[in-house]
């Protein structure tokens, strides 16, 4: 989602998808953006066990960027086309819950900050706008269960998962930097076309850890009732209409036990 060539791609794939009466909903992060913003106020937040230490002062760049920029940007790139898309974020109507992180590393707790882990999602607004023909557009921030006037950094794969559950869709597209999931991340030729929920499970010891978010993810909306989970590459140009309307696809497709 950096560059605006891929963006307008995937605005156009939406809104396709709209126009023939599918009901997208988009969750989003903005890790790169994040960076590049704390980056030029010189702010540190280093990265611990696969997630970035949140102090407030970081809080308030990841509340801005995600839900300021990168936000704003999708709705707009939607808007020029299908006139539908409406922004939120998760404490917007109290929309995702979750509850601070607890990470150890040899033994010893980590204080990760404002890091959160998705325990609720309130669909009720989301199903409003979708009702009404609208797109929500959702940035991956969530309210403290625990503090409910304070806000969580939560990992947007694991906030989409969510949200499709909750709102029991059909399927879960997640976009990646990656073809898909592979047998063996060193060997490029076993990208997996298709596989099965129990598959998935067994792969996951052996998973590249940047995967293993994507495929946790992908198991708790099957799990929850999702039938399909697609895993494919963002950096392809409408790679969601080539995964969703072509027989081959373009990526991992992931099939529940029932489906």
């Amino acid at each position: 989602m950096i560059s605006p060539e891929l963006q307008r791609a995937f605005a156009q794939d939406v809104s396709f998808l709209h126009s023939w009466g599918v009901h997208p909903i988009v969750v989003h992060g903005g890790g790169p953006q994040i960076n590049s913003m704390l980056s030029r106020l010189g702010i540190e937040a280093p990265f611990v066990g696969g997630f970035r230490v949140t102090t407030p002062e970081v809080m308030e760049i990841v509340r801005m960027v995600l839900s300021g920029k990168v936000q704003r940007e999708l709705v707009s790139l939607l808007n020029a086309r299908a006139i539908a898309a409406v922004g939120l974020s998760g404490e917007d109507a109290a929309l995702v819950y979750a509850k601070r992180r607890t990470q150890t590393a040899n033994g010893e707790p980590l204080d990760l900050g404002l890091v959160g882990d998705v325990t609720g999602v309130n669909p009720e607004a989301i199903n409003d706008l979708v009702d009404h023909g609208r797109i929500p557009v959702i940035s991956s921030i969530a309210i403290d269960e625990d503090a409910p006037s304070e806000v969580l950094n939560v990992n947007a794969d694991s906030a989409a998962a969510a949200i499709a559950v909750a709102v029991g869709a059909e399927k879960l597209i997640m976009l990646t930097d990656v073809e898909g999931i592979y047998r063996d991340f060193s060997d490029k030729s076993s990208l997996i076309q298709s596989m099965s929920e129990e598959e998935l499970h067994e792969l996951m010891p052996s998973l590249a850890s940047g995967m293993i978010p994507k495929a946790e993810a992908a198991a708790t909306a099957l799990a929850g009732g999702v039938k399909r989970v697609h895993v494919i590459d963002g950096r392809q140009a409408h790679s969601m209409l080539l995964e969703v309307f072509t027989d081959e696809g373009v990526g991992t497709m992931i099939t529940a036990k029932e489906a």
